[in-house]
């Protein structure tokens, strides 16, 4: 049985083991994209833990209203989302996407699209814990940039 497309959770996962089971829910697929964010220190080389909160339910029709939205825009086979919550250490995978299309140009563009909505308005809130503190992570310029080049219309990102 495949696994969900959206799945927001706090349990670690396998990045490779997911995207194998994602490459069988797709028979007739082209091409196959995915991408997986890291937990990562940015700014001060002490990142001790990084902690994810969201609203449940909110959360999940938020991301599912954006990959319907992905899944008409660039003809996808399938879409997968997947958004750990809760404290990760620095180098745990935070999340993934894969798309899966008849051509390579829909599967890169599909997943460059949802990777944007992720960055700047999935509801998420993040919280850096360093030796100094614990501080929420400001939205980037660039993200919101990224974002605003799809022109995604308002119904995909309200919940």
């Amino acid at each position: 049985m495949a696994p969900p497309p959206i799945r927001v959770q706090s349990a670690p996962f396998d990045m490779g083991a997911e995207l194998n089971a994602f490459a069988e829910t797709v028979p007739g697929a082209g091409a196959i994209v995915s991408f997986s964010g890291i937990t990562r220190d940015l700014a001060t080389g002490d990142l001790q833990a990084m902690e994810i909160e969201h609203y449940p339910g909110m959360t999940e029709t938020a991301l599912a209203a954006i990959r319907a939205e992905a899944l008409d825009r660039f003809q996808l086979i399938d879409a997968m989302i997947l958004h750990r919550y809760g404290p990760l250490a620095p180098s745990d995978p935070i999340m993934m996407v894969a798309t899966a299309a008849r051509h390579r140009a829909d599967a890169f563009a599909g997943a460059a699209f949802l990777m944007d909505y992720l960055k700047s308005r999935a509801p998420f809130w993040k919280k850096e814990i360093t030796t100094a503190g614990a501080a929420w992570v400001a939205a980037r310029a660039e993200d919101e940039d990224a974002l605003a080049s799809w022109s995604i219309p308002d119904h995909a990102t309200q919940s």
